[in-house]
């Protein structure tokens, strides 16, 4: 009976496993189809002297020279990979508060709760395609922005909060930080509506049970959010974490992927633009190992 069991199970397990596979193949094809070959010749373009003329270009190999420029020659790149990491890990972090949060909320059973749900997710659907265009190019949203302000007489609530506490003399670069994020609001939500459904997700497998036999034990609800919620979901953390990053990255507004941008495109400087890419590139991916190595120590599977 017991072998029988286990077979069926690891039969579960392979059919699960074929699933996922079938899942990703599209990925997988295109990924091999068009993008290893770019990565490499990006690659090997990085130790070389790229020489573009009249329909075609040569690649005269220079070492590490375009890797010791950016970091040591240029003047911007090594001062906007710090800047570019402090505030992803800001953001990061604040994004992920801000939809396990939400989440919490839109876990909850009340009446319209469909279309609160709906709400929240509309910043995917907004931040994608031609409608973030439409969004950042329109000229009445500009116009309600500008007319919004000067009803305001070009008053903001954080920055009279901010010139309270600098004349306090409590000036630290914290709550600066805090006072950031929360003019930055809106682009945090825009950013959360993956986070939140996965989220979503996640707490929706949680039995009720546990809940129950915590309730019984004498918890608190903050008792539960923090042995019972927290626990079952924080294998999502990591998902959530990852998929933040890798997001961030791909920003329009990331200045270190407009400094490489404007390298290759206004300077024509192939070689020097893919050694920074790279540098970039290799960097988040350590940082993802680190941070992603750290919370899995912390992670709880539940079986």
């Amino acid at each position: 009976m017991k072998k029988k069991l286990n077979g069926k199970v690891s039969g579960l397990e392979k059919r699960r496993a074929v699933t996922g596979y079938l899942f990703i193949s599209p990925f997988i094809i295109g990924f091999l189809l068009f993008m290893v070959k770019p990565m490499f010749q990006s690659l090997y373009m990085s130790f070389c002297d790229v020489q573009v003329g009249a329909g075609s270009f040569e690649m005269i190999r220079n070492g590490i020279y375009n890797y010791k420029y950016a970091f040591r020659v240029d003047p911007d790149y090594s001062r906007l990979l710090v800047e570019g990491f402090t505030r992803m890990i800001v953001y990061s972090l604040a994004i992920m508060v801000f939809a396990f949060f939400v989440s919490l909320i839109l876990n909850q059973e009340f009446h319209g709760r469909a279309l609160v749900r709906a709400i929240f997710f509309l910043p995917v659907i907004l931040s994608s395609g031609v409608i973030l265009g439409l969004e950042t190019d329109n000229s009445v949203i500009a116009q309600m922005h500008a007319t919004v302000e000067d009803s305001m007489n070009n008053v903001s609530v954080t920055a009279v909060l901010e010139s309270i506490l600098r004349t306090a003399g409590v000036g630290t670069r914290a709550y600066e930080t805090v006072f950031e994020l929360i003019d930055n609001i809106y682009d945090i939500a825009l950013a959360s509506g993956i986070q939140i459904i996965v989220f979503l997700s996640g707490l929706q497998t949680i039995p009720k049970s546990m809940y129950e036999a915590a309730s019984i034990e004498g918890c608190t609800a903050w008792e539960s959010l923090w042995k019972v919620t927290f626990p079952m979901v924080s294998s999502i953390f990591l998902v959530n974490w990852v998929y933040t990053i890798v997001d961030f990255c791909m920003r329009s507004d990331n200045e270190v992927m407009t400094k490489i941008t404007d390298t290759m495109v206004d300077q024509l400087n192939y070689g020097l633009s893919s050694a920074m890419a790279w540098c970039y590139f290799l960097l988040t991916i350590i940082f993802l190992a680190i941070s992603s190595f750290l919370i899995s120590r912390r992670v709880y599977y539940y079986e």
